[in-house]
């Protein structure tokens, strides 16, 4: 009788868990229509509405990650079987060991494993326009919640599923734009403004960083929280001629990254491009058939690389409105990296949609498959990762290849054949490659000069120490283990304060902080010998400590010390000052960024700031002096930053006061005018957005001080130079098809209108700054300078060098600064600097400007990709020029590439005071 009490039981249960999945609301019922129906778009209101509702299945969990920078909740929905979600927290338990790899034997681990459940992302809608994301995410979280055959069972079984909306705020801005117009043949994606606020498209290169609090509400889930084996990061645009580039990926890949990471990614690609055969879904391409690859930090789907998680990116086509597959015939030729090539047809937005969630089938089936195998090989890498950090060990660069080639070659050592013994090549070689004798790789790879470091010391002692400190809060942000000193100590006869940090590499995520400290060795990467340059999929080098000018020990030997380990993710504050009423006032060290912002609250609070113009009396050059006041005090006892009393008020001071600031935009917003404009609103800068249309109508000098060009804003002359990029530009709408508020951001800068006013600006006592590309800015208006990266060709013209003999995409240099000018004040005289096929100028005889920057050296390359570098000696990165009664500021390097570059933010800031 129990037995059939029980049996009835369980299928009244089956019962009302099909009646119940019978009954969830389909994507039609509640949005009105099918996902993926064309000229249809739904907005994150709604969408946040319904993962509400699918959050009412005894399958889900909704989670609210955090606010958006527009103030919305981010939403993660959970998917597993009914049993693993009442066990959530236990999972994640067995996910953040594994990860960790701490404490744990291989049997603890494989026990651990069979216990676990395979832990995957997916997400969507971090570009909002490709609205392809936002919208199978809504579609496979239905099809997970809804359907009940034996392989979603087996998922759900096997898998804990986090489904998270990447963008909100894009998702709501660019579906209400494409739904607003009735005539769906007008629909369109041409919106107005960046669909992440301040960074748009940038928001998928923040994720070493972590300036955007959605970056930080995804960080902490995916480094901190859950720290999942696979995670799938879903984009849009496939190359031409195909439907989705996808798994494997192109070479390089990143030398710190544990080959696992390679090997199981190239698995979950080949199982998502069998799936999509099998379906009958051709298209898929790979490897050299798309220009991805895994070499660079700092994306949503590769900063996972760097913590021992498979990371898979798609872009796919499709959108509401149908297109067309274009013909490209050499795709259409069966080869490896396309094996089942597309025909050119109409597609359909659906198409794309159920391409998706087969693809996502595709990974999950392979999580649930391989649950065990995934939760031990993260925990292997993790170990792999402690047992490399905790002894000696060498990463095989480039450079040292490079090392023991010169070594080879310079001891001059005949190559032999290997079938005949003789010298010279076999006509038939089978892939054998010129040997090297043995002894030049333990000359190089045995060297304890090259081993890698065992740790990183951050003392609390440097210059810029608040600096210091938002660079530990990236890495903690990011889940790596982070140790503080509790007393002072010292490690090779240096000592070090109580306060400082201690980064050791014998950890799981060792890859990541390799990758924070230390240079980046870009192969030479060409198409073939004598070819051009191949472009990385983004930067070459980006070396964050190098960027942020954070000052560090390298240690290559074992250390411990008075050091207590940091909660992972917790978030530090530079220490609290105390600071006593000053008779004579106080000094701020112009090498404080956060100075800066104390200087600003002071001027807003209407307390006299000056500049020290003269170093004497043991006075900083630059330093800021404030009269003392209890106000004064006040502000900067809550400035976190060290404050001197001054023995004596400087003698030679100039007075500060604040600027009226423009930062110039333009129609779809530029991603470098919003990442200043965040910096801004960090810094407590005051500032106003404008336009083209705002300078073409004059008058500036009478409602501004000072206006910021970054990259992209001012256009090229027409007559190309290597390293001055075009100004961003497309097509923008008809004033008349948008709505009014957007129509005064119509427009470009233009050589015939804008440029005049500039000048006029300038001359009549205005200061301008430029940035990168828009450094064209001194082109237009014939100053003395001229391209530095050029050469004489047979004809004794003067032509850009070609990309075979000089390339440098981003990439870290070291550049030159003279201390002594008030545009530098606070820097060093060597300083790194973010370039990317940056301008670099040389004066004509007779230029009446003052060089900021320059390269002294033949090889500034720090790290990254520099080919050719031999070119940019003796060129000006910087200067300031005269025009008329006011100053044109020029900076060749990204001096605020994307919020990252603390290093060389003084340069900007610097400028941003009237002075008197």
């Amino acid at each position: 009788m129990m037995y059939k009490f029980y049996r009835m039981l369980i299928l009244l249960l089956l019962m009302v868990t099909i009646a119940w999945a019978q009954t969830v609301p389909s994507p039609k019922e509640h949005f009105g229509f099918n996902i993926g129906d064309d000229y249809k778009l739904a907005t994150y209101t709604q969408t946040a509405e319904y993962f509400k509702k699918l959050s009412a299945s005894n399958r889900t969990k909704l989670v609210d990650i955090g606010l958006t920078e527009e103030g919305r909740s981010q939403y993660m929905l959970i998917i597993s079987d009914p049993e693993n979600l009442k066990q959530l927290d236990h999972y994640k338990q067995i996910s953040q060991k594994l990860a960790h790899a701490e404490g744990l034997t291989d049997e603890a681990a494989r026990s651990l494993a069979a216990e676990g459940k395979a832990v995957v992302w997916i997400d969507g809608g971090l570009h909002a326009t490709e609205v392809v994301g936002t919208h199978q995410l809504i579609e496979s979280m239905y099809q997970l919640v809804s359907r009940n055959d034996a392989e979603t069972k087996d998922i759900l079984k096997n898998v804990i599923i986090l489904m998270t909306h990447a963008n909100p705020d894009g998702q709501e801005i660019v579906s209400n734009w494409y739904m607003r117009e009735s005539d769906v043949k007008k629909r369109a994606l041409n919106i107005p403004k960046v669909y992440n606020k301040y960074v748009g498209h940038d928001n998928n290169r923040d994720y070493y960083m972590m300036n955007m609090k959605e970056s930080q509400n995804i960080s902490r889930q995916l480094f901190v929280e859950w720290i999942p084996q696979i995670m799938y990061n879903h984009h849009q645009r496939g190359p031409a001629g195909s439907v989705l580039a996808g798994p494997p990926y192109r070479d390089p890949f990143n030398y710190v990254f544990d080959p696992l990471i390679m090997t199981t990614t190239d698995a979950v690609g080949a199982a998502m491009n069998n799936r999509l055969n099998v379906e009958g879904k051709p298209g898929y391409t790979e490897r050299e058939g798309s220009q991805f690859s895994t070499w660079w930090n700092g994306g949503l789907r590769t900063t996972p690389y760097f913590h021992n998680m498979v990371g898979i990116l798609t872009e796919i086509i499709g959108g509401p409105t149908p297109e067309n597959i274009p013909l490209v015939p050499e795709r259409l030729i069966p080869k490896g990296s396309t094996p089942n090539p597309v025909t050119p047809q109409v597609w359909h937005f659906r198409q794309s949609i159920d391409y998706c969630v087969s693809l996502n089938y595709a990974v999950l089936d392979y999580a649930s498959r391989y649950r065990s195998s995934l939760l031990y090989n993260i925990y292997k890498m993790g170990k792999n990762g402690i047992e490399r950090g905790g002894k000696d060990n060498w990463t095989f660069y480039p450079k040292y290849a490079d090392m023991i080639k010169a070594s080879n070659k310079a001891a001059d050592t005949s190559k032999t054949d290997a079938a005949t013994g003789e010298g010279g090549e076999s006509e038939f070689s089978f892939g054998r490659e010129d040997t090297t004798s043995t002894k030049f790789f333990d000359a190089v790879l045995k060297n304890p000069t090259y081993r890698d470091a065992r740790g990183y010391v951050i003392p609390a002692d440097q210059a810029d120490f608040p600096t210091a400190v938002k660079f530990i809060n990236a890495l903690s942000r990011s889940g790596i283990t982070i140790h503080k000193a509790t007393a002072a100590f010292s490690i090779a006869g240096k000592s070090y304060p109580a306060g400082s940090y201690v980064v050791k590499t014998a950890q799981a995520f060792r890859p990541h902080v390799i990758d924070m400290f230390e240079p980046q060795d870009h192969p030479n990467d060409f198409a073939y010998a004598g070819g051009p340059p191949i472009r990385p999929y983004d930067a070459a080098g980006w070396t964050l400590a190098f960027q942020m000018d954070v000052h560090f020990d390298r240690i290559l030997n074992s250390f411990e010390g008075p050091f207590v380990q940091l909660p992972y993710g917790q978030i530090e504050t530079p220490p609290q000052q105390s600071i006593a009423l000053s008779k004579a006032g106080y000094l701020i060290s112009p090498k404080i960024n956060n100075a800066f912002k104390a200087v600003n609250d002071l001027l807003k609070a209407g307390i006299k700031v000056y500049r020290v113009t003269t170093a004497a009396d043991d006075v900083t050059l630059g330093s800021f002096y404030i009269p003392s006041s209890a106000k004064a005090q006040s502000i900067l006892q809550q400035s976190n930053i060290v404050v001197s009393s001054a023995a004596k008020k400087p003698t030679a001071l100039t007075a500060l006061s604040p600027m009226r600031i423009a930062i110039c935009d333009n129609y779809g917003g530029s991603m470098p005018s919003g990442w200043t404009r965040w910096l801004f609103e960090q810094f407590n800068f005051s500032y106003e957005m404008i336009y083209p249309k705002t300078i073409d109508t004059g008058g500036l000098r009478k409602k501004y001080d000072m206006i910021i060009f970054t990259a992209g804003a001012i256009p090229d002359t027409g007559k190309p130079r290597a390293g001055a990029a075009r100004g961003r530009g497309g097509a923008q709408p008809k004033a008349t098809d948008i709505p009014a508020e957007y129509r005064p951001w119509l427009g470009r800068i233009s050589a015939d209108t804008s440029i005049p006013q500039l000048k006029k600006f300038l001359e009549e006592g205005g200061q301008i700054v430029t940035i990168g590309s828009s450094t064209n800015l001194v082109y237009h208006l014939k100053l003395p300078v001229t391209n530095a990266l050029t050469e004489k060709n047979a004809k004794g013209e003067e032509k850009p060098l070609v990309g075979t003999k000089y390339y440098i995409p981003g990439s870290l240099l070291i550049a030159d600064l003279d201390t002594t000018a008030p545009a530098n004040y606070g820097m060093s005289a060597k300083n790194d600097v973010y370039f990317d096929r940056s301008p670099v100028f040389k004066f004509t005889e007779g230029a009446n400007m003052q060089k900021l920057m320059w390269f002294s050296s033949e090889t500034p390359l720090h790290s990254g990709w520099a080919w050719g570098q031999k070119y940019l000696k003796d060129g000006i990165a910087a200067f300031v020029a005269p025009v008329g009664s006011g100053k044109l500021f020029v900076f060749g390097p990204e001096i605020t590439f994307r919020a990252q570059s603390h290093g060389t933010f003084k340069l900007l800031f610097n400028q941003l005071y009237q002075t008197k």
